[in-house]
């Protein structure tokens, strides 16, 4: 007689091997269409690991190596600059500041330099677009950011606007997916 962890042991070894009633099958009976009732007895089948079945196929694929070190395209912070001097002009400059349409505003004027940097197509890279707007008043503002990264691949690009109501500032962070 076995004992009980062994006795499931081997129970486990042969569902793993196929098809095998399981040990918590479920009696039921159902009701046939004349008032006759049917034992029946439920069955799983299944394989654990799917790995067996891939390899019993014999086809291997053999895969290249993309690692790379560093980036082959650098981040271009002249051209984003550019960017972000065009997208905040044309968005901002003849706007006044009115806080729910400048809440509005950010975020199609973020989308827009992302989309505008992503198709500068530089590879292998993550984009982070920051937008502040806010009322031109007598008083100051101070915008503070820190990062973690790497100072040889990753970068950022930043840009202030200010017209005769609002101010923005536009932040781009770029960072290298190795």
């Amino acid at each position: 007689m076995m004992p009980g962890s062994a006795k499931d042991r081997a129970v486990h070894s042969w569902t793993k091997r196929g098809s095998r009633s399981s040990p918590s099958t479920h009696e039921f009976q159902r009701k046939e269409p004349y008032g006759h009732t049917k034992d029946s007895l439920c069955t799983v089948s299944y394989v654990d690991e799917p790995s067996q079945s891939a390899d019993a196929s014999g086809l291997t694929v053999q895969m290249e190596n993309t690692y790379h070190l560093g980036p082959t395209k650098h981040f271009p912070a002249v051209a984003v600059n550019r960017i972000l001097r065009d997208v905040l002009t044309t968005y901002l400059q003849e706007e006044k500041y009115e806080p729910d349409f400048c809440r509005q505003l950010t975020k199609t004027i973020s989308e827009v330099i992302k989309a505008k940097v992503k198709g500068l197509m530089i590879p292998r890279y993550k984009f982070i677009v920051i937008i502040h707007i806010g009322q031109l008043t007598s008083q100051s503002m101070h915008i503070g950011s820190r990062c973690l990264w790497d100072t040889k691949n990753d970068n950022f690009s930043s840009y202030a606007f200010r017209n005769s109501s609002l101010f923005a500032v536009a932040n781009v962070y770029a960072i290298y997916f190795e």
